[in-house]
């Protein structure tokens, strides 16, 4: 049987936060946190790229700050962006919801 995206994400996000309530954070493969993170944020790209429209790729909620740019800057080193560069696009106008 194969999975819905809702599906697919619903059990994924369910295990990872059975993980942390743990505190099992480092037990999580590098590997599978690439794949998924890749996953989403090309998905997320291809998404706004699409539809012309942004919105939130977090629940504001749920993810504090810290751990918004722990992510955001380990996303910036990985495609080897400057500050400068992250301000251009920051500028960039964009379209919410």
């Amino acid at each position: 049987m194969e999975l819905s995206a809702k599906e697919a994400g619903d059990a994924f996000s369910s295990a990872i936060t059975d993980i942390l309530k743990r505190g099992a954070a480092a037990d999580i493969p590098d590997d599978v946190l690439q794949t998924v993170m890749t996953a989403v944020v090309k998905a997320y790209a291809a998404k706004i790229e699409k539809t012309e429209v942004e919105f939130s790729p977090i629940d504001n909620r749920l993810v504090n700050a810290t751990e918004a740019v722990v992510s955001a800057c380990a996303l910036i080193r990985a495609v080897d962006l400057n500050m400068f560069d992250v301000a251009l696009w920051f500028n960039r106008p964009s379209h919410t919801r």
